[in-house]
């Protein structure tokens, strides 16, 4: 069974750096063909793809998000991680880690995280 766990700071300041990881247990983030993924839903809006890190390293990332974001992974910590620069109000969601082939068959429980200073 594939369990995935985000955290993170559920309270970030506008301009910083929001900075969650995900551990991945019951299975390893290097598994063809698989992409690990994270995804957002702010308050009241629909589920939004942010980037995912596939199986081989290969990273991608939502055109609207791309400047600001990087996914990374550490392999023999199974873990991936996603980093969202100069954050604003607008960032505030609960984010989502989650396994895809294409579909998201895993999920994370979500961290909730909220920017204001």
């Amino acid at each position: 069974q594939v369990q995935l766990q985000d955290s993170g700071p559920g309270l970030v300041k506008p301009s910083q750096i929001l900075s969650l990881t995900c551990t991945v247990s019951g299975g390893s983030i290097t598994t063809s063909y698989y992409a690990w993924t994270w995804i957002r839903q702010p308050p009241g809006k629909r589920l939004e793809w942010m980037g995912a890190i596939a199986y081989d390293g290969n990273t991608y990332y939502s055109p609207s998000l791309r400047s600001r974001t990087s996914i990374s992974r550490d392999t023999s910590k199974n873990q991936f991680s996603l980093l969202l620069s100069s954050v604003t109000s607008e960032d505030t969601a609960t984010y989502y880690c989650a396994r895809a082939l294409p579909e998201c068959d895993y999920w994370g429980q979500g961290t909730q995280v909220t920017v204001s200073s």
